[in-house]
């Protein structure tokens, strides 16, 4: 299998001043000196394909165990209330395409869409597991190195997506 070679993440910045490295008055954080805002907050980095959806979240649930198919069922009303925005899927109540248990999938368009989105279900996903990837021009890449877990991972078909 050949090695992933990773661009450095300070690509851009070879040049700049050396940081400070004195601390803010809490005595532990370290003094940034100030600067424009990153392009992070208003688009995402290449290569998220914004013309579809930016973000995926597929919300996971045992569907054997009625109450946390309950609680699916009502996080995804919530979601659907609160968050009319975003594209919505129906609930599945099986395993669909690489997922390996049932689960809905909501779509995040912009930065702070995903933002106000992750923290929502950081503090409301119960006992829900939440599959988070980007969408780019490789989805094998996107569920396995690009994929972000909230609560407990679950193993994904990785193989049904090299197949598509």
């Amino acid at each position: 299998m050949a090695r992933t070679v990773y661009e450095s993440p300070l690509k851009g910045y070879e040049n700049a001043e050396p940081l400070p490295t004195t601390t803010n008055q809490d005595g532990k954080s370290l003094l940034n000196p100030p600067a424009p805002l990153s392009s992070a907050y208003e688009k995402f980095p290449e290569p998220i394909d914004m013309s579809n959806n930016a973000f995926d979240f597929h919300i996971y649930y045992m569907q054997s165990d009625p109450e946390q198919m309950k609680y699916a069922r009502e996080l995804h009303e919530r979601i659907r209330r609160e968050f009319p925005e975003l594209r919505i899927y129906r609930f599945w109540d099986k395993p669909v395409g690489p997922h390996p248990t049932a689960m809905f999938e909501v779509n995040t368009f912009t930065p702070h869409e995903t933002g106000a989105f992750f923290g929502f279900l950081v503090i409301n996903r119960g006992p829900c597991s939440v599959l988070v990837h980007p969408n780019t021009d490789d989805a094998y890449r996107d569920h396995t190195e690009r994929v972000t877990w909230i609560g407990t991972p679950w193993p994904v078909n990785t193989e049904f997506l090299k197949a598509h």
